[in-house]
């Protein structure tokens, strides 16, 4: 690990929380990335709450809303999830919160009611990279991270 940055975050995580584990960290956001993209593209929005903070639920709801509104259907495969990378680490009072870089490949298609495609390609995979932010309150019981923000790269 050579950000001096994100070494010192986690550090802080660490003292915060004793038990926390960067990779069990991993696995879990691993996990959770796959919920919640497989989530996102049913529609799902029962799976997704307790996933995400309330302003991220409250965009991927937006969007699964607008999607059933124009009679339109996502279907997503995540074919691999090649990389989960720490970017940044950071704590603020007694939340703990974690960057992720995605490395995945997906197939995404978008199709109208009368089954014609009208975004994506469900023939093609696609290398798609997010950057996801987790966060927790150390101070909680409950171990769960929840997704704070989300966002493609420049």
């Amino acid at each position: 690990m050579r950000d001096p940055a994100l070494k010192t975050g986690l550090t802080q995580i660490r003292l915060a929380d004793p038990r926390f584990d960067l990779d069990v960290f991993l696995q879990g956001a691993r996990a959770a990335f796959a919920m919640i993209v497989e989530a996102f593209a049913k529609g799902d929005k029962a799976a997704l709450r307790p996933l995400l903070s309330d302003e991220v639920f409250g965009s991927f709801a937006g969007a699964i809303d607008q999607r059933a509104a124009a009679g339109h259907t996502l279907t997503t495969e995540l074919v691999a999830l090649e990389n989960a990378e720490v970017t940044a680490a950071a704590m603020t009072a007694t939340r703990a919160r974690i960057g992720v870089r995605f490395t995945s490949q997906q197939i995404n298609a978008t199709r109208d009611a009368a089954g014609n495609v009208v975004e994506g390609d469900p023939s093609r995979i696609d290398t798609v990279v997010d950057l996801w932010a987790f966060e927790r309150d150390t101070r909680s019981r409950d171990p769960n991270w929840q997704l704070v923000e989300t966002r493609t790269p420049e």
